[in-house]
């Protein structure tokens, strides 16, 4: 069997003239407005019926080299004689052909599924998709257009919005809300235990978590992240917020509207977020802290105290990034500075040495 499959023959899924991409991105359309788009693809590799886009002017010499059949590119952009749709900003508005491109890739079993089961007095609304093996608890409410792919599980009285897709393999447990638009990819798990033991003795006791998690609107949740319940009232996170692949977010976290949570990020339990809060890949935060507004936590940074608004923080501990970097900058001179101490350290010693032959 060959395999010789070009990655943009798997692009080639959209029917749109270029006129109907260009008011689709509110662009000026430069060129052959009937030309027919059928996929999307980069400047090395698009051919005949895709459309690629420039990032800025600095790319202007691959795209002449390239068999795009047209582009999308900054206003002001000179491309003589190829079609180009010109915009304020190219990357956002090929962002929304993407979408074209996305929504026809996905795909899912429409309709309610035979193999599914659905508990006692749960309501779903019309064009509800849910595939086969899903599992719905009782008294749960699913909005209109809302995916649940298969092998999934809602718990009891969990409430998820409309137009929300919740990918395979997803576990989201008992009295969970999810607002509309949300997007929860494979693998995660949605209101687990929280992790909370009292010692007693040599063993732990185990605290009943009783609480929930909310999701509000237009939160993505990558794959295998795991949200834990609150032990009593609720784990919270907040619209717009984008989480990246294997984050944990403990019991009683509180996440600000519009934040960004990096690839193996950690936030202990109680902790507070504010808004457009964003935590590099693997940085983490200790628990019961107040982290502020427009705070920034670079790569593996490891928080253990709270951070007042608009801070960029880096290191273990986490300090203001300037700091930080005279730190780093400064070890490397420490070879140097441990060869220059030792010789001082002999001239010392001979010096002592001296003073007491005399």
């Amino acid at each position: 069997m060959s395999l010789n499959l070009k990655r943009t023959d798997l692009n080639r899924n959209m029917n749109k003239t270029l006129k109907e991409l260009a008011e689709l991105v509110g662009g000026k359309l430069k060129g052959d407005e009937n030309i027919l788009i059928i996929g999307v693809g980069d400047l090395e590799t698009a051919g005949e019926g895709q459309i690629s886009f420039i990032k800025d002017r600095s790319y202007v010499g691959r795209a002449k080299e390239s068999l795009a059949s047209a582009f999308v590119a900054p206003i002001g952009t000179e491309l003589p004689g190829r079609s180009v749709i010109e915009v304020s900003e190219a990357y956002l508005a090929f962002t929304k052909i993407l979408k074209i491109v996305s929504e026809e890739k996905r795909s899912f079993y429409r309709g309610i599924h035979q193999t599914a089961i659905i508990g006692k007095n749960s309501k779903l609304c019309p064009e509800v998709s849910v595939g086969p093996y899903a599992v719905i608890g009782e008294d749960v409410s699913i909005g209109e257009n809302t995916v649940i792919c298969s092998n999934t599980f809602i718990g009891d009285r969990t409430v998820i919005g409309k137009e929300t897709f919740i990918y395979p393999n997803v576990s989201i447990r008992e009295d969970t809300v999810i607002g509309e638009r949300v997007i929860v990819h494979c693998g995660t798990v949605i209101g687990s235990d929280g992790f909370g033991y009292i010692p007693k003795g040599e063993e732990y006791v185990k605290i009943p978590q009783v609480g929930r998690v909310v999701i509000e609107d237009d939160v993505e949740i990558g794959s295998n992240v795991s949200i834990d319940r609150a032990t009593l009232d609720k784990t919270l996170i907040g619209r717009g917020t984008k989480i990246d692949n294997l984050v944990h977010i403990a019991h009683n976290v509180k996440v600000g509207e519009n934040s960004l949570l990096l690839a193996q990020v950690t936030i202990a339990g109680g902790t507070r977020l504010g808004k457009h809060v964003i935590f590099s890949g693997q940085a983490g935060a200790i628990d019961n802290l107040n982290i502020g507004d427009n705070v920034i936590a670079a790569a593996r940074s490891g928080i253990l105290n709270d951070v007042p608004s608009n801070t960029v923080v880096w290191g273990m501990p986490a300090i203001p990034s300037s700091e930080e970097k005279k730190i780093v900058a400064s070890l490397k001179n420490l070879p140097q500075m441990v060869k220059e101490f030792r010789k001082l350290k002999e001239k010392i010693e001979k010096l002592e040495e001296d003073k007491n032959q005399k």
